[in-house]
């Protein structure tokens, strides 16, 4: 169906469109918290660092897979104990005023499911996945912290930690890889400096933002948002990974186009919300004031959120160049038609997921699922039938818990199969180092080399749509409900750059 645009449109998250308007908000900020963590800014944002977590230094560089250590520890002769840590948000829904249908409780399901389907056909060469699923407070740095010193140094050490929805975030990944030499799957990302300080234990299922940032950059370029005499800024928060993404990835991109932009710096610890509060209005003021006409946000969702109330109170609406990056563009979904329709209603962004497509196993090609979420829904519908195929739950979502489960999951166990009977770090992260076109779930296809720890390959661009009044537009094809808002696809599958 023709957007508009030209684009093809694309379903819109279930979990909104079930949702009232004000609802809308908090439902937002509950998916998010699920899958990035980045309503709480963890990202490099603490002050008091440990020791070996990422600078504003020069870019570091990468250890190869031959570096790493050759313990076994966490493997027996019949098991690989393995971490699954997974987000505890019910103080936290609870002071948001939401609860229940943000699908929390199929985690602990689908973990269990996905490792018993593997345990159940003979395990990995012979050993079972011994999964220990362990809740965890993601505002808690120094509990995070204190899990990761139990896995990696304790006294029954784990052999691998798997984070399948993107929860386990900033130092947090570091402790477990660079301090404790253990090997981290995990679907939040910054740029390259960090997978190179965990390197060569920390290998990502998203995208490494350093080539998000630099595709952010060529696109704007091409479609005519940046350059030709527009008045383009940044926005940036001050936490360690986004003055990373600032200074060494995103400023030289933009000097390589010939464009030099304007730079706002504003509060994104969560823990200074009166600051980010008080600075927004007047960030937001001087770009009006200074004739800006795009920006490129470098901000997690508690300060996204402030900066689009104040382009809203002083109506001034820029073109924003949303992207993966802390997923501005997955977050601004949540945020239309309300709070912020006219900040957000036709925005583009890029992205490596597969926003557009649709929630059903219709064929790839009109949409439906991509061979990996296809095979996780075949399984999971095989588990669990009693759901009936006329029911819109029937489907699992493509950027939902259940395939992201089963994505990190199957994605250990082939690297673990690959790495042959003598199973240790070093055989291991040998082997993800040679993963190459594996079913995604997320992204459509994963890819890793000795150099290279993030998975996706490529990347399109969406654009937000507002179904109002409803129309033919943004419609659930099953059930023929319109939907709120919905992405439409204006770009499709371009190769994603290489960082640097």
């Amino acid at each position: 169906m023709a957007s508009p645009g030209g684009g093809r449109l694309g379903r819109s998250w279930r979990r909104f469109r079930r949702r009232s308007g004000g609802a809308q908000v908090v439902s937002a900020v509950a998916a998010l918290a699920l899958v990035v963590a980045v309503v709480f800014a963890v990202g490099g944002g603490s002050s008091g660092k440990p020791s070996g977590t990422a600078t504003t230094s020069a870019p570091t560089t990468s250890a190869s897979p031959g570096q790493a250590s050759g313990s076994a520890a966490g493997v027996t002769a019949n098991s690989i104990r393995v971490v699954f840590p997974v987000s505890n948000l019910s103080s936290l829904a609870s002071s948001f005023g939401f609860a229940g249908d943000v699908e929390y409780s199929e985690q602990s399901k689908a973990i269990k499911l996905f490792v018993k389907l593997i345990n159940d056909g003979g395990g990995i060469h012979g050993r079972k996945i011994d999964a220990q699923i362990v809740n965890f407070d993601p505002t808690s740095e120094t509990g995070m912290r204190a899990l990761c010193k139990q896995w990696t140094e304790g006294g029954d050490p784990v052999f691998a930690v798997l984070d399948g929805i993107g929860t386990w975030t900033g130092d947090s990944q570091l402790c477990i890889t660079q301090e404790g030499h253990t090997p981290l799957l995990s679907q939040w990302t910054t740029v390259t400096n960090w997978t190179n300080e965990g390197s060569p234990y920390l290998w990502w299922t998203g995208p490494d933002d350093a080539a998000v940032l630099q595709a952010t950059v060529d696109w704007g370029v091409s479609s005519g948002l940046l350059g030709g005499g527009h008045k383009v800024a940044v926005i940036a928060g001050n936490r360690a990974s986004d003055e990373l993404a600032l200074n060494q990835y995103l400023l030289p991109d933009l000097q390589r186009a010939g464009i030099t932009p304007i730079v706002k710096t504003i509060a994104a610890d969560p823990s200074d919300t009166a600051s980010t509060d008080a600075q927004a209005p007047l960030v937001v003021q001087q770009l009006k004031a200074d004739g800006v006409s795009a920006v490129i946000p470098l901000i997690p969702f508690n300060v996204f959120f402030p900066v689009l109330g104040a382009e809203t109170q002083q109506e001034f609406f820029p073109r924003l160049l949303l992207s993966d990056y802390e997923n501005s563009i997955q977050s601004a979904l949540g945020l239309i038609p309300f709070p912020y329709e006219k900040a957000i209603d036709g925005q583009e962004g890029l992205t490596t997921e597969t926003l557009g497509g649709i929630d059903d196993n219709r064929p790839e090609s009109e949409g439906g699922y991509d061979p990996g979420v296809r095979s996780c829904f075949t399984a999971w519908h095989k588990a669990y039938p009693q759901i009936p195929p006329g029911n819109q739950n029937y489907f699992i979502e493509e950027q939902g818990p259940v395939q992201a489960w089963c994505q990190e999951i199957r994605l250990f166990a082939a690297a673990a199969t690959a790495a042959g009977t003598h199973l240790d770090r070093r055989t291991f992260v040998a082997a993800m180092a040679t993963i190459s076109n594996f079913p995604g779930g997320f992204s459509p296809v994963l890819t890793y080399g000795p150099d290279k720890y993030y998975g996706p390959t490529e990347y399109r661009i969406v654009r937000l749509h507002t179904n109002s009044p409803p129309s033919s537009q943004c419609k659930f094809p099953l059930d023929h409900i319109p939907q709120g808002v919905c992405w439409v696809v204006m770009q499709d599958w371009q190769p994603l750059p290489s960082p640097g």
